[in-house]
């Protein structure tokens, strides 16, 4: 654990919407060993505080309720990443990774946020509790930025660990030069998190397929309901940034639900519905179970 900032007085109330009540199961089974890689969690108050710099306040997203939608959903596998809220405060995601079972029907790994005051020691603690990699926010305020990173990145290259990045790719400088520069591979968050009007002819989602095509980065196909200009799925206008990123290295394309979905433009979507659009758009049951099972088990280091 890191901690560098204070914990907020006293319990704040929410300031977004919890999730999706009651998430519909998916049109279609999943693969087996399916993973989430990108869902948080959140509370209780009480016990996890906020730092007080945060863009918003969520209401608890605990363990149980997500296991619940995995279960809905048909996922074995998860990805916990450290939401901006926590700041460097792994406590919460830790925590669940702690409880990890051998004979648990979900394996976990986690996505930390940390700076480089952490020690050695304790980045190999975090490496045993299931973290694979630091996240890099810089669309929301509470987490590391680039420059910061770029020490950091040479000390968890040793173990194996990657950069995730949040980042809006259409306002982002110099993407690719300053990613080639990182001794680790980058994984980069809900296709960019470009809005789809840009189109994908942009400068920015181009230096994304490019990349992608190199080999070092891995792209999430998350967050369609983030870029849209859609309030509902089947969120069309994305299809040619999915299938465009899908189409340049399917091998190094991930995906997940970004439960419980916070700071969102438009209205909670169904988890269910979210499935089913990138059910609908990877037909192919070989490229499904490379996205959904294969790159995650590689990525992140999953046994069996």
């Amino acid at each position: 654990m890191t901690v560098n900032q204070k914990p907020t007085s006293g319990i704040s109330e929410p300031t977004i919407p919890g999730p999706h009540p009651a998430p519909s199961k998916p049109l279609s089974a999943l693969p087996r060993g399916a993973c989430d890689t990108h869902a948080h969690l959140f509370g209780p108050q009480s016990r996890y505080p906020y730092q007080p710099n945060r863009s918003y306040t969520p209401p608890d997203a605990s363990e149980e309720a997500y296991r619940d939608l995995l279960h809905t959903l048909g996922f074995q596998r998860a990805v916990l990443v450290q939401p901006s809220v926590y700041g460097t405060d792994n406590r919460r995601m830790l925590d669940a990774l702690a409880r990890r079972r051998a004979d648990d029907d979900i394996q976990w790994r986690g996505i930390a946020v940390v700076d480089n005051r952490i020690s050695d020691a304790e980045l190999e603690r975090m490496h045993e509790a299931g973290v694979r990699g630091v996240r890099v926010n810089l669309v929301f305020p509470g987490g590391l930025t680039f420059a910061d990173v770029e020490l950091l990145s040479r000390r968890i290259a040793g173990l194996g660990w990657h950069v995730q990045l949040l980042v809006d790719v259409s306002r982002f400088e110099r993407l690719v030069e300053r990613l080639d520069r990182l001794p680790t591979d980058s994984v980069v968050d809900h296709m960019g998190h470009i809005p789809t009007h840009r189109g994908i002819e942009h400068p920015g989602f181009r230096a994304l397929l490019e990349l992608l095509q190199g080999g070092r980065t891995w792209v999430k196909l998350t967050g369609p309901n983030r870029i849209t200009a859609l309030e509902h799925a089947p969120f069309h206008d994305v299809d040619p940034f999915f299938s465009t990123l899908l189409e340049a290295r399917a091998d190094r394309c991930l995906f997940g639900t970004d439960w419980p979905h916070v700071q969102l433009p438009g209205p909670i979507p169904d988890d269910g519905d979210l499935v089913n659009e990138f059910l609908r758009l990877v037909p192919d049951p070989s490229i499904r179970k490379q996205v959904l099972t294969d790159n995650p088990a590689r990525l992140y280091q999953f046994d069996g």
